[in-house]
């Protein structure tokens, strides 16, 4: 049987080095969420920021963070392991000074089209609402530049993974917290005074929160020997290469962008709320994915590409198998506590000020729905990178078009019975029938890699996981007695039934001698506690 290599050890202690620090921006993320719950709740002006910052963000999700991280990923690993650190660096001068003006190009485009790009994203119940459109155009204006920020910190965070450093790039996105925090509270509070909303703060915060991102990671940059030097040649062999892997990467996101702006019209013909719903049940959402799914993406990326470019086919398929059984590990777990802990979590963290009772249960209900794609997501964010580093992107983008037809096709059928939920639900489901095709073909790609050894894991994983909810499920009636219904009670609740159903899943787990949390168990000992 299949056992983990010495690239699976590389891959749990950077991933238990990246999960640290998303942690901490999740744990900021949730914070900044907060604040907006208590200063404005569900409804009007949390519905216009939702829309507005989707814009740009959808377009991050496309040219930044998506397609253009992982080609770049993919050709600047090659760079170092067969050409050398002069060549290296010219081609990341190059990229740098190529995505600065590609990208402002495009945001000055949104900035002066943003009414227009508002009016297709939402539904005539939004527009009905008066200035809701406007209040929407002009916070999409602000923050639209943050795509330029976003898309140059993406280029240096695939530099410095490539080389080796995880921490701070991962940390990227708390320095994005952090600013948009600060920043847009201090304006919330003033701006009001001179006749703006104080939403407005926030929008400005965003923009904050993106510079304060790019900006965090500059002194690593300098630490691995980079020095920017201006440079453009628009036909050099690795630009165009990038170039290549971007254009059916970009289609291939498409039909996934697109699913979120059918989500967002869809959502905005429901009642007022459904937005900001979705929203805060997604941010919870992607707190696992992005400790666990994103964590593990980074991780293995710049090992797979390696292994792509030594044409080392045996320990590439080693470690995507290791990937996966990892992703098991770790997400199913969690998927059974959003599920059974997702009401009293919410209301502990955000059920303060202007957000009630009322959109707590509709909050939990979407994360409900969420949860239940919370593998295909996270394992998703494993398989893909993986075509790009073999220069085989048409799966992808077949993946990314049955999603998007799936989605439609779902939200159709649930969407008069299920009201937002059909929404949050069916993205879970096309996400969870991707990974399965996607898988299939990346299979059928590599000639196998090994199922029995990922059926084994899933069935430990398995049994773990219905231990954990056992446990879960068990004590809370006689704990919930025994603790109280108020504020101080439902923590307490929380942190007994979270704590202790870690320790449950991790001994099944280990008593199970479930490989790769055994040897996660091992690194994270070895780091932060190296003498026990």
């Amino acid at each position: 049987m299949q056992k983990p290599s010495e690239d699976t050890g590389q891959i749990a202690r950077a991933a238990g080095t990246v999960s640290i620090a998303v942690m901490c921006s999740r744990i900021l993320g949730l914070v900044r969420e907060q604040v907006f719950a208590a200063f404005f709740g569900a409804g009007f002006a949390y519905d216009a920021f939702v829309v507005a910052f989707r814009i740009p963000n959808l377009l991050r999700d496309l040219f930044g963070e998506g397609s253009l991280s992982a080609a770049f990923v993919s050709v600047f690993s090659d760079y170092d392991f067969n050409r050398g650190p002069a060549a290296t660096w010219r081609l990341a001068n190059n990229v740098l000074v190529c995505v600065a003006i590609l990208v402002s190009i495009i945001t000055l485009a949104g900035m002066i089209f943003a009414e227009p790009l508002v009016r297709l994203l939402v539904n005539a119940e939004f527009e009905a609402i008066a200035g809701k459109v406007e209040l929407t155009r002009r916070m999409t204006v602000i923050m639209f530049p943050f795509l330029t920020l976003v898309s140059l910190s993406s280029v240096v965070m695939g530099m410095l993974n490539t080389k080796g450093r995880f921490f701070l790039p991962a940390l990227a996105s708390s320095f994005f917290n952090l600013g948009s925090l600060i920043g847009g509270v201090g304006l919330a509070l003033i701006l009001p005074r001179f006749g703006y909303p104080a939403i407005i703060g926030m929008a400005f915060g965003t923009l904050l929160g993106g510079l304060c991102q790019l900006v965090g990671q500059l002194p690593a940059l300098a630490g691995i020997g980079f020095a920017f030097r201006p440079h453009l040649n628009l036909r050099d062999p690795g630009l165009r290469r990038i170039g290549r892997l971007m254009v059916p990467a970009v289609v291939g996101l498409a039909p996934f962008q697109l699913n979120i702006f059918v989500n967002t019209y869809f959502a905005s013909s429901l009642v007022e709320g459904s937005l900001s719903w979705l929203n805060y049940a997604f941010r919870f959402f992607w707190f696992p994915v992005g400790i666990f799914g994103v964590a593990l993406s980074v991780a293995t990326l710049p090992v797979m590409a390696r292994q792509v470019a030594a044409k080392e086919s045996g320990r590439l398929k080693e470690t995507l198998a290791s990937s996966l059984a990892m992703v098991f590990c770790l997400t199913l777990p969690a998927t059974v506590g959003l599920i059974m802990l997702g009401e009293p979590i919410i209301r502990v963290i955000f059920e303060h000020g202007r957000f009630d009772a009322f959109s707590t249960a509709r909050t939990a209900e979407a994360l409900t729905c969420y949860a239940v794609g919370l593998f295909g997501y996270a394992a998703v964010k494993i398989i893909v990178p993986v075509f790009y580093a073999l220069d085989e992107t048409r799966y992808p983008v077949i993946g990314s078009f049955l999603v998007f037809v799936a989605n439609v096709v779902i939200i159709l059928l649930t969407i008069d019975r299920l009201g937002h939920r059909a929404l949050a639900l069916s993205i879970s489901l096309a996400m969870t029938g991707n990974f399965f095709f996607l898988a299939a073909m990346l299979y059928r790609k590599l000639g196998g890699f090994s199922i029995r050894y990922l059926l084994a894991a899933l069935g430990k994983v398995a049994a773990a996981s219905l231990a954990l909810g056992l446990w879960l499920w068990a004590p809370r009636g006689w704990l919930v007695a025994l603790l109280g219904r108020g504020l101080a009670g439902e923590i307490a609740l929380l942190v007994l039934l979270i704590g202790s159903g870690v320790l449950v899943y991790g001994a099944v787990l280990y008593w199970l001698r479930m490989k790769e949390f055994v040897m996660l168990l091992e690194k994270f000992w070895q780091r932060w506690a190296p003498g026990a």
